[in-house]
Order: structure tokens, then C-alpha cells, then sequence
């Protein structure tokens, strides 16, 4: 989501012709909760001396069916809108995950914040928060020690296991993991559900005033919006899901005590990631290697040259850099076209050289008071694994995995092998939701899909927005997870003025990229947001 105004004029013109929601109170969405609402009391206080941002701790039950039981907390953060006289409510936003490195959104709101629209900016609050069991709130940490936790993080294979002796040592890996966490907290781990953190969400939004709630959710995030706007439809002021999941695919609504499949191939995550893939190296291919350092020459030569690449690895890996571990990073790094496919081109091409690729530069998050939050697989294992069911014999994900390199490729792999430490996971949510997703919802949805997404292919949104009762696609032509961290001035325009006055993009409304492939990288470059096995899953 600066300087991205290509398509402002199509925009304004579409907009004439755009739906106007309807509805009370659509524009003032401030005003204190309803008198039956269970009040949180939210003291705001800078998160650092000076700073832009404002930081509180939420303390919510552990259990909503015995609210006068156990307590967690949750970390909250606030950047204040910068009009405040023009201001309409907050806007909660959440970064996707679950867990890992994309989920705390104390973390990515402040690295987000720059991709806002101005006007969003402008007129609301924006707010987020670490969900419950994930980083600086109450977390599942099922270590002793961060030196515990690095020893069990080295000790399993990078990426996804390749052959038999590695297979053997990840899915070890992780059943040891799952006892570990069954001993530190399991009554935690079973109070980690989407269902809880939309519960949450319901508390901070009175907390903070609002009649209705504004949202938005990248990745896993469209998932939580679901949950809400089916938990609570009459609370839906405006909510836009981009990068969307297939709520019935994570649920596995055709046969939830069975799942034939895993989670990931349900989504197509593998052919999402396979078809994205495709286009990176096409593009590359029919650049020069000032612009993709990985290019061969010709869109076929480079798709050869990558092929040769994973052979190679397959016997004889760069140093740590095994082929599992270069397919994983493969997968993650198509996540942001820039410049995270440029950094990419750079460390497949120092592969293909034998050489050691140099890390990428990880951006750098205003200070918070929430400093280093334990953010290890566990936590994304506890909501991803209570939620979603997935096979539960270990030994099913080898031909998982070749079914699914058979369709999707190298992606493949490394989509099936993420869901693997379910099979042993120990813990089932208490209180789950998985459906119906067809509650009539107070205001119409925004759903936004990018037609080359690496975990979340468009299908999700297409299926997202016939299962919500009211919902409107709009399509985002371009690459990468997130049409947040891959912006469009179009997609901006468009929610701008639907989060303000709610207004929908009229009915087929479609946008594209502001920047193409290798073109000249952008001064501030693009964020990181996470992905791995466990390390944030879909982010």
C-alpha cells in the first residue's frame, strides 16, 4: 500500500458507478459499548518516550464459557489517526500467522503502517494486537530456555526433511515438540482458537468505543474476519479480507473427523505457489541479469536452470543451504514482489555459483515495550493444528508430498510437509467455529484476491466471497501474498473510500500492480513477512 498513483484517474471514474452501502451509522463509528457488553479498560501509555505509537495490555478470560476463571493477557498497540478532527473510529488490523514471524501485530502494524492509504491513515485509529498464545501476550512457549528452543530448531531439517532419515527426524522433532507444549500448558492450548481471538477482538473494539467494528486481515487474518463477522454479523461495520483463505477448505467442511488431504492442499496452497513460481521465473528469464540476477536468457533456459538447481542441491548442499530449506526460502521469498524477487534472484543465483547467499536486510520496527517476543513454531502448531484438522498418521505425508509434487512441483513439498506437526499435535480447540460462514453480516464484506499468490491462491477469495452472505470481490492483478505489501494505488483507492463511507467497488471491479517485476526498485524496498513450516505458516 507512496508515490502510487498510476491508476487514480480509472479509479475516480469506477467510483461514480460504485454500491453504496447501507446502514446506520456507518461514518461515526465511535461511541461507547453497549450496556450488556463486558467492559475492558484499555491505559494507553507510549510504547517508547516520544514515539508515534501507544501501547496497553488487555487482560481477557482464558475461557469464555467461564469468564470468572483464568485470565490472559493480550498486548495491544495504537497509532493515533493523524486528523484526529476528521477521525471516524479505529481500524484493528491483523497481520496474518498464525504466530511466527507474521503474526504479533505489535510488531508488523508498526512495519505495515507506511502500506495504509493516507486517508485510512488520516480518519481512523489504527490499532492491533498479538493474539492470544502468540508473542508478547500470554504465549505458548513450550521451552525452558531460548537455548532449548534453538537446540530443538537446529536439531530438525531446514525447509522440509528430503529422504527417509530426515522424514524420520522431523516428524520426531515435532512429536517431541507437541509433549513439550502438552506439558507446560495444555489448558492454554486448547484456548488459542479463532474462535477465541475473534471473542477478543469483540472486547478490544468496546474497549476502544465503537458501536460496530472496522477491520482489516491479510492472510490468516481473512480467517479471524470470517469468524467474526459469523460470530457477530450484526457488528460488521466495514471488514476487507485480503489474500483470503477458503474458510470451508480450513475447516475441511466435507469431511472434518478425516481429512484426506492436508489444510495447505485443500487451499491449493501447492498450486498457488507453483503457478507464482512459474511467473517469477518467466519474468526473470525475459529480463536481463541487471535486473534478475538469475536469468538465463530466455524464460524456457531459466526454468531449466532452476530445475538443474534443486537436482543439484538434492546431492550436494551450499553449505546449511539444503534443497528443502532453498525450496522454502523460494516459496517465502515470491511472498513480496519488491524487492523480495530481487533478493531472491540474488541468493538462487549465488547458489548456482556454490556459493553461500548473503542474508537479506530485515526491516527495522519502531521500538516497543514489548521487547523480544518468543515467537517459535509452537505458537503458530497451537492455533493452526486446534483449528484445521489435518492428517494424523505421520506416515501418510510422504505420499502426500508426492501427490502433491506431482501437480504443483517443488512448492509442493514444502506446502505439504508445513502441515505435517498436526499429525502429532496434542491439543484440539475447546470451542471452535467452523461454520456456517453465511450469516447475514450488518455491512456487505470487501474481499480482495491477487491472481499470483504463493498461499493463498485467488480461488480462496472467489470461494470466500460467494460463502460470506454479503460480499464483494475485488480482483488484484499481480504477484505475491498480500495486495497490503504488494500495492496497488487502485486497491487503495477502492478501500479508502469504502472504509470511510462504505462504499463498494461496483460488481467486477479489478485493479492491477503499481510496479511491475524487476522494474526499477522502489527507495524505501518492501517489507518482510515471514512464512516457513511453522514460523508463520501462511502469514
Amino acid at each position: 500500500m507512496a508515490g502510487r498513483r498510476r491508476a487514480a484517474a480509472v479509479v475516480t471514474a469506477a467510483m461514480t458507478c460504485s454500491t453504496l452501502l447501507t446502514g446506520p451509522g456507518l461514518a461515526t463509528a465511535g461511541g461507547p459499548p453497549s450496556p450488556s457488553a463486558p467492559t475492558l479498560r484499555l491505559e494507553w501509555q507510549p510504547c517508547v518516550r516520544g514515539g508515534a505509537f501507544d501501547c496497553a495490555t488487555a487482560k481477557v478470560p482464558l475461557d469464555y464459557r467461564n469468564p470468572g476463571g483464568r485470565t490472559i493477557e493480550l498486548a495491544v498497540i495504537k497509532r493515533k489517526a493523524t486528523g484526529p478532527r476528521r477521525r471516524i473510529g479505529t481500524l484493528f488490523f491483523n497481520p496474518g500467522g498464525p504466530g511466527g514471524p507474521g503474526g504479533p501485530g505489535t510488531i508488523q502494524m508498526p512495519q505495515s503502517y507506511p502500506f495504509f492509504p493516507r486517508e485510512v491513515r488520516d480518519r481512523f485509529d489504527i490499532v492491533s494486537w498479538d493474539p492470544r498464545g502468540v508473542g508478547s501476550s500470554t504465549a505458548v512457549n513450550c521451552f525452558r530456555s531460548p537455548e532449548e528452543a534453538n537446540a530443538w530448531i537446529t536439531g530438525k531439517p531446514a525447509g522440509f526433511p528430503v529422504g527417509a532419515r530426515q522424514r524420520a527426524s522431523w516428524i520426531a522433532a515435532y512429536r517431541d515438540l507437541g509433549r513439550r507444549c502438552q506439558r507446560r500448558d495444555p489448558e492454554l492450548l486448547r484456548h488459542v482458537s479463532t474462535a477465541d481471538t475473534a471473542r477478543d477482538l469483540d472486547r478490544l473494539r468496546q474497549a476502544v468505543g465503537d458501536r460496530q467494528l472496522t477491520y482489516l486481515g491479510v492472510s490468516y487474518g481473512t480467517f479471524l474476519g470470517a469468524t467474526y463477522a459469523n460470530l457477530f454479523p450484526g457488528k460488521v461495520r466495514a471488514m476487507t479480507l485480503d489474500s483470503t483463505i477458503d474458510a470451508r477448505a480450513w475447516t475441511n467442511h466435507a469431511s472434518p473427523a478425516a481429512p484426506r488431504l492436508t489444510t495447505f492442499l485443500r487451499m491449493g496452497a501447492d498450486l498457488g505457489a507453483a503457478a507464482i513460481l512459474d511467473q517469477f521465473l518467466t519474468r526473470c528469464g525475459a529480463t536481463t541479469t541487471a535486473r534478475c540476477a538469475f536469468s538465463a536468457g530466455s524464460p524456457g533456459a531459466t526454468r531449466d536452470k532452476f530445475d538443474r538447481l534443486m537436482r543439484r542441491l538434492r546431492e550436494h548442499p551450499v553449505g546449511t543451504w539444503t534443497y528443502g530449506r532453498t525450496v522454502g526460502d523460494a516459496v517465502n521469498g515470491l511472498y513480496n514482489l519488491d524487492p523480495g524477487w530481487t533478493n531472491l534472484a540474488g541468493r538462487l543465483q549465488a547458489l548456482w555459483q556454490g556459493r553461500t547467499p548473503e542474508p537479506s536486510p530485515l526491516p527495522a520496527a519502531p521500538p516497543v515495550p514489548f521487547p523480544n517476543p518468543y515467537l517459535g513454531d509452537e505458537q503458530a502448531a497451537a492455533v493452526f493444528c486446534s483449528d484445521s484438522p489435518n492428517p494424523r498418521d505421520p506416515g501418510v505425508y510422504h505420499a502426500l508430498e508426492e501427490f502433491s509434487a506431482r501437480r504443483a512441483g517443488d512448492p509442493g513439498r514444502f506446502w505439504t510437509w508445513a502441515a505435517e506437526p498436526c499429525a502429532t499435535w496434542p491439543a484440539v480447540a475447546a470451542h471452535p467455529y467452523r461454520g456456517p460462514w453465511n450469516q447475514p453480516t450488518a455491512h456487505p464484506v470487501l474481499v480482495v484476491g491477487t491472481t499470483y499468490d504463493p498461499a493463498t491462491p485467488f480461488s480462496g477469495a472467489q470461494a470466500m466471497a460467494q460463502e460470506l452472505a454479503h460480499a464483494r470481490l475485488l480482483t488484484h492483478h499481480g504477484y505475491g501474498h498480500t495486495a497490503l505489501t504488494n500495492p496497488s494505488s487502485c486497491v487503495n483507492a477502492y478501500e479508502s473510500r469504502y472504509f470511510i463511507d462504505g462504499t463498494l467497488p461496483p460488481a467486477g471491479a479489478a485493479c492491477r500492480q503499481d510496479t511491475p517485476p524487476f522494474s526499477t526498485p522502489r527507495p524505501n524496498g518492501g517489507i518482510a513477512t515471514g512464512g516457513g513450516a511453522m514460523a508463520g505458516l501462511i502469514s
